[in-house]
């Protein structure tokens, strides 16, 4: 077949018709059958003497997840035309979204549970393009439906949030949903989301760090800017206050994605004593890192690729001293070749530079790191690394005030020519089209045999999990183990309304540490 590469030129591709544009033409057909018939597409078989039958809506994410060949040369096809527009080609992507959005204002109501199933499975899909399709689907529903189908979708979403038990890409998929879904929310809508997930509740910031604020209307905004604000710095001063060690990150590092969640989409609503909180809270983070500790713990490197940012915030008001340890120990800790999150996070921080004066008594130390910091990162060969990197030195060299650092920063002449040609927008290599589809083809079977072992792994998880209807285990003493908590619980009762009766022995405080002591112990034997 004929397919146009670019706007200049159409090329014969041997890459196969992919089956999702057969499963479109289906879809486009669907309408005008019977409900019965559009059931029985749009259904999954649950019989057991039956071959398992997939619905329309997951074969067209499973078969769109083989397309990376051409959704990267990119394939075009012909679009719908407009009135008084004139006809455009599209890209696959934008042909299967359009097709099936579509598709979903015309279908019975009765297969919504089936829509919902398949947006849900694709969404947490391994293969980013498939999720990122099954988002803008799942928000064109939600501005299509009712604002109350809107703030279902939401509120079932941020209970998946809550439910996640660690990091992993579905948690990521699923904070970004949310993100999109918030925007799409009603006035009254989000005022109910408020309420049911307060921002009070340090349990819900891990909901709030993937909010952007700025969906909110000002006054319900203000007031989550403060509530926010206020848990994540009370619980980061109890953190640095207590004996947590650093292997306890978690809830720290949520707290600080919220604080950060703050400034960057509400950084206005932000008070000066506010602002002066968080970076104090920051800085005095900060002092705990070392390169040591930084290199050889996860947690401690999420933690600081979310400090960066933050302290960037608030560049113009840091300490000069407190700004050299940071760019000190960025230095140190590229030359272990970190993580590529630290290494955007150091490049986050170190743009933000631009608009501070170094004064006369530290430059002598700070611009040659801050040149080695971008000599170093402008010539990575993460693709993802190298276009930030260019972007933030360009934003550095705009804004300094110490011109003599960009020179230095450009002695390799590749460098130069890379830097050169990303402020002209032209590319380094011109690649022909021939070899821009022998390219793709090579990729395709890449990408194949990666989501094979993907859809393997996934398939060793399931059966390993427990059957749905296995009986309830019985543990032995268990009736003791009630009667022992409930004596205990009344116990503490009891100690409660002595507390309003009269004021508390001087020996209570620290009797009472010895009990928590005691349940943080049993609580470890358990786990």
């Amino acid at each position: 077949m004929q397919v146009v590469l670019d706007s200049k030129l159409e090329l014969p591709c041997d890459l196969q018709l992919p089956q999702c544009l057969l499963l479109v033409v289906i879809m486009d057909k669907l309408p005008a059958q019977p409900d019965h018939v559009q059931a029985l597409w749009c259904t999954e078989s649950q019989l057991s003497d039956a071959a398992a039958r997939v619905s329309l809506f997951r074969a067209v994410f499973c078969s769109f997840e083989q397309c990376a060949g051409e959704l990267s040369l990119p394939v075009h096809l012909r679009g719908v035309q407009s009135k008084g527009q004139v006809e455009v080609a599209v890209t696959l992507y934008q042909h299967v979204c359009v097709h099936l959005c579509a598709f979903i204002t015309s279908f019975p109501p009765s297969l919504f549970p089936e829509l919902d199933v398949a947006l849900l499975n694709a969404v947490l899909s391994a293969n980013m393009i498939t999720s990122l399709l099954a988002m803008d689907v799942w928000c064109f529903l939600s501005r299509y439906g009712t604002a109350e189908l809107c703030a279902h979708h939401v509120t079932i979403v941020a209970q998946l949030i809550k439910s996640c038990p660690g990091e992993c890409y579905q948690l990521t998929n699923l904070s970004i949903l949310l993100r999109r879904l918030f925007f799409f929310m009603a006035p009254p809508q989000q005022v109910e989301f408020v309420q049911k997930f307060s921002p009070k509740a340090a349990e819900n910031l891990p909901l709030w760090q993937c909010i952007s604020l700025q969906a909110l209307p000002a006054e319900l905004r203000k007031g989550a800017v403060c509530d926010v604000t206020r848990v994540g710095i009370t619980r980061c001063r109890e953190w640095l206050s207590s004996r947590r060690t650093w292997g306890e990150l978690e809830s720290l590092n949520t707290l600080l994605s919220a604080l950060l969640a703050v400034c960057n989409s509400a950084h206005e609503a932000l008070d000066v004593p506010q602002q002066t909180a968080i970076m104090e809270t920051g800085s005095q983070l900060w002092a705990f890192l070392n390169t040591n500790l930084v290199t050889g713990q996860p947690h401690v490197q999420q933690t600081l690729s979310l400090l960066l940012p933050l302290l960037g915030f608030f560049v113009h008001t840091l300490d000069p001293h407190l700004i050299s340890q940071v760019v000190t120990l960025q230095t140190s800790l590229l030359k272990l070749e970190p993580p590529d999150h630290v290494r955007l996070a150091v490049l986050d921080f170190v743009s933000s530079l631009g608009k501070f004066f170094i004064p006369q008594a530290f430059q002598d130390k700070l611009l040659p790191s801050l040149s080695s910091i971008f000599a170093l990162l402008l010539a990575d060969r993460n693709w993802i690394v190298e276009q930030h990197s260019l972007e933030a030195f360009t934003q550095f060299a705009e804004g300094t005030n110490h011109e003599e650092i960009v020179p230095q920063c450009l002695r390799s002449e590749d460098t130069r020519n890379k830097v050169v040609s990303f402020l002209e927008k032209t590319g380094l290599e011109d690649e022909t089209a021939v070899a821009r589809v022998e390219r793709v083809k090579q990729e395709k079977v890449i990408f194949q045999e990666h989501f094979a072992k993907v859809a393997v792994e996934a398939a060793k998880w399931l059966s390993l999990q427990p059957d749905a209807k296995r009986a309830r285990r019985e543990f032995p003493l268990e009736e003791e183990y009630r009667s022992a908590l409930q004596a205990a619980s009344g116990a503490l009762e009891a100690v409660e309304s002595l507390l309003q009766k009269a004021p508390a022995p001087d020996w209570l405080p620290q009797k009472m540490e010895m009990l928590q002591e005691r349940l943080d112990e049993l609580r470890r034997r358990l786990l």
